[in-house]
């Protein structure tokens, strides 16, 4: 489905994987770095909210290598 990296201030390695889609949005996976250990939170996104954070960059894809696989079939 996805994970994308959250843009942060700190620059910390934070992250966002698609769990599952729903037919107006998306279940979401967050994990978010704070000092040391992990903060992870499960959520729901709204696929206008999801399309205007990766437009805007807030989002941004990781390529996988599930992803390629997926782009060579």
């Amino acid at each position: 489905m996805g994970t994308y990296t959250l843009r942060s201030i700190n620059n910390s390695n934070d992250y966002m994987t698609i769990v599952r889609e729903l037919d107006d949005g998306y279940v979401v996976r967050i994990v978010r770095d704070k000092d040391g250990y992990s903060d992870v939170t499960t959520d729901y996104i709204s696929k206008t909210l999801f399309e205007s954070c990766v437009r805007t960059g807030y989002l941004s894809k990781v390529d996988t290598a599930e992803d390629r696989l997926a782009a060579n079939a």
